[in-house]
């Protein structure tokens, strides 16, 4: 109801009285005055006078009822330890593919290798059931169309040149503005499910400290509509899935890499491992070739470009 009269009020180029109101949505006046007194609670200024209500404006929130399509999947939360937990108890109860769980902040968002990722607000911090009719061999593929996603709508949106750092780190100018992590449960044969975290430094402040880290608002000098970003991420996730097992995908990513051609470390598992990242392989994995010509294939890891 709230999603119907928020669309009412801003195809409203003049005062709506509660009775337009009540006619159009079928509900009494009663429950629209209940509902435009939610909506002020969770920021939305609405000027009441005798002749209706006008909205003035509306708060840059991911609330659920902002995307009506969507509104039955989004677990919506102003604050929370790891949208990352919480999903995976959804996806362990069951719940379906494209179910989404989001947050205005984390108070312990985690990275890719038991990282911590900072998740102040003004940030994007969602995460995404997949049920992937795919072999786990494909896998790792996620983390390759979730970052073509991001950079994509980044690209588009605002004509930044978002490049991609192997495996999962979207960049601009060198920075990192996003970061993914994926979490599979799987059986030998198929996954049962794949929970995609992704972090967007939207309109948050970087800290000094943070000299790799930067944002939407800081290259662009000015906020962006968190809410514009939010829905044309999913978007694109939505028609990038249907690349998941195809070459196109892996061909994407090839055109948006900061990573390929230049000289590399990649730490894990114990063992670096250096030379110049030539290619990906048809799983995502990195591709190195040392100085000696030997081919080395990373499949994990923290790679840090060396030139």
């Amino acid at each position: 109801m709230k999603a119907e009269i928020l669309k009412a009020l801003r195809e409203s180029s003049d005062y709506i009285s509660g009775e337009t109101l009540s006619k159009e949505l079928g509900t009494s006046r009663v429950s629209i005055w209940k509902h435009i007194h939610s909506l002020e609670e969770d920021g939305y200024a609405v000027e009441a006078s005798p002749r209706g209500y006008r909205l003035i404006s509306s708060p840059d929130l991911l609330i659920p009822y902002e995307f009506p399509a969507l509104e039955r999947r989004i677990h919506y939360f102003r604050e929370i330890g790891s949208t990352m937990d919480a999903a995976r108890k959804l996806a362990e109860g069951g719940l379906e593919q494209g179910t989404i769980v989001v947050a205005e902040s984390q108070s312990r968002g985690r990275g890719r290798l038991s990282k911590e990722w900072v998740s102040p607000q003004g940030g994007i911090y969602f995460t995404v059931i997949l049920r992937p009719k795919i072999s786990p061999a494909y896998a790792p593929r996620i983390n390759l169309m979730a970052s073509v996603a991001v950079a994509t709508t980044i690209r588009r949106l605002f004509g930044l040149k978002a490049e991609l750092k192997w495996p999962n780190d979207v960049l601009i100018e060198g920075k990192k503005v996003c970061g993914i992590l994926a979490e599979m449960n799987a059986e030998v044969d198929a996954v049962n499910f794949i929970n995609l975290g992704i972090g967007i430094n939207a309109n948050t402040s970087i800290s000094q400290h943070e000299e790799k880290a930067s944002s939407l608002k800081e290259q662009l000098g000015e906020e962006v509509s968190r809410r514009e970003f939010f829905r044309s991420v999913l978007t694109e996730l939505k028609e990038q899935q249907a690349l998941l097992t195809k070459t196109d995908l892996l061909e994407e990513w090839k055109s948006l890499s900061a990573t390929l051609n230049r000289d590399v470390r990649i730490v894990a598992l114990g063992e670096e491992i250096v030379g110049q990242a030539i290619d990906i392989d048809s799983s995502g994995a990195l591709i190195i070739k040392g100085k000696d010509g030997s081919l080395r294939t990373a499949i994990a890891g923290d790679c840090i470009h060396l030139t």
